[in-house]
């Protein structure tokens, strides 16, 4: 039941959601962390999590960039080789797009009896 197009959109979007929270949960833990005056450090805390600034992000990409552009001569071998028609990569896995009626569709497609037909029961005139 949970792999209809709505439920897969919900996770994807919850997902991004925490991403987008992480930080601000982070900083208003530490903030408690420290106003509780416990036993726990900050160091256990800066252990088991790690903030990045949108700043520190944006200049990680510009430098990814720029190394991009001195390796733009080579290909990388991340292209899927895919079956156009059963739509089968070259390990055998349908496309992630796609659900379970219409992986069965194309395999009863594929796996069709090839053959002589049995004659259908009845009078023998």
């Amino acid at each position: 039941m949970a792999k209809s197009l709505r439920s897969k959109w919900k996770r994807k979007m919850r997902a991004e959601k925490r991403k987008k929270n992480a930080p601000k949960e982070l900083a208003r833990l530490k903030n408690v962390l420290a106003k509780a005056d416990t036993d726990v450090l900050m160091d256990k805390v800066k252990e088991i999590a790690t903030v990045v600034t949108a700043k520190k992000l944006k200049d990680d990409k510009k430098m990814d960039d720029d190394a991009m552009e001195g390796d733009s001569n080579m290909k990388m071998d991340t292209d899927v080789k895919r079956n156009k028609k059963s739509l089968l990569d070259q390990h055998g896995q349908y496309p992630v797009w796609m659900n379970q009626r219409q992986r069965k569709k194309l395999k009863a497609g594929r796996t069709k009896k090839k053959g002589k037909s049995k004659q259908p029961k009845g009078l023998a005139w």
